[in-house]
């Protein structure tokens, strides 16, 4: 902001796009440590205590409410009595205390690949996983994504991804492909949604969302974007939401209200009828740009630069 002071001479420095970057100043450096899948920094700053994976900002505690309650709350509400969910990622552990505000769900399953991340967020993130982590509901996996999906036989009410960004090179590509998608629709009750963190949607960007929404289309029969406000990624990002039972977005706050009276725990700092209404108005660059693409993205005819 014009004339703000400068508080701090240590910063970590993001990457957004090939032109822009996000300087986050840094007061501390509380954990440095190279996994064995991703180098994680555990910083603390304006923002409070964030959580920076291989060079991109995952979290912080100050403003984590913004993502996780739009990412969980969305499918669930549509769903209206989740009793089994299964969250992918959320080493914080937000996603998962976020589910189980719902008085309905009975079952959650986390599956997250890297078990040294989690540990480090049970000790440094007290304030984001509310000790949810010893919730019997829960069963925690340290395991890939592909791997349980290649021997789950059970069925999910709701389904979340909270995994990287997409991308269109590396080993992340094939979790947004149709062959992907296809495995998590097998294991969807018949009345199941699922959502998944599907990227940037600002102007140079939003192909890689728009391409996950056309490529999620050739698999369910809904499919919507919603637009969460999350401040301190540097971009406005966009979560998809599909499902082969129909959902409306044209919500209805008051009933949006009652229902999360009724069924969750409350405690909410955003989710409300209102806020679930704004998110699904998603601007008109975005629609026109998901209805003019064609891009698929599978494994057996990837973007011609990929190598999978």
């Amino acid at each position: 902001m014009a004339g703000a002071n400068l508080n701090t001479s240590l910063y970590f420095v993001e990457q957004i796009t090939p032109w822009d970057v996000y300087k986050h100043g840094i007061d501390k450096m509380l954990v440095h440590q190279k996994t064995k899948y991703q180098e994680m920094f555990i910083v603390e700053g304006v923002y409070g205590k964030a959580l920076i994976l291989d060079g991109k900002w995952q979290s912080c505690t100050e403003d984590e409410f913004l993502y996780h309650e739009c990412l969980v709350h969305p499918p669930m509400i549509f769903h209206g009595s989740p009793r089994k969910v299964l969250v992918f990622g959320g080493a914080e552990g937000a996603t998962v205390r976020e589910v189980l505000r719902w008085k309905t769900v009975e079952q959650v399953v986390m599956v997250d690949i890297d078990g040294e991340v989690v540990e480090a967020c049970k000790k440094y993130f007290p304030e984001m996983h509310q000790n949810v982590f010893e919730d019997p509901r829960l069963e925690l996996i340290i395991d890939d994504a592909q791997n349980f999906l290649e021997s789950s036989l059970e069925t999910w009410d709701v389904i979340i991804s909270d995994l990287t960004d997409p991308i269109e090179e590396g080993l992340s590509f094939p979790l947004f492909t149709q062959e992907y998608f296809q495995k998590i629709r097998n294991i969807l009750s018949a009345d199941g949604l699922f959502i998944i963190q599907a990227g940037s949607i600002s102007p140079p960007e939003m192909y890689l969302h728009v391409r996950v929404v056309k490529t999620l289309q050739t698999v369910f029969n809904y499919v919507h974007s919603v637009a969460p406000y999350a401040t301190s990624y540097g971009c406005p990002l966009g979560f998809v939401v599909s499902s082969d039972r129909e959902f409306s977005l044209q919500v209805n706050p008051e009933k949006v209200d009652s229902l999360l009276l009724e069924k969750t725990t409350g405690g909410f700092k955003l989710m409300d009828g209102i806020s679930l209404l704004g998110m699904s108005r998603i601007p008109l660059n975005l629609r026109q740009a998901i209805a003019a693409e064609t891009q698929i993205y599978t494994l057996k005819n990837p973007p011609q630069d990929i190598k999978v």
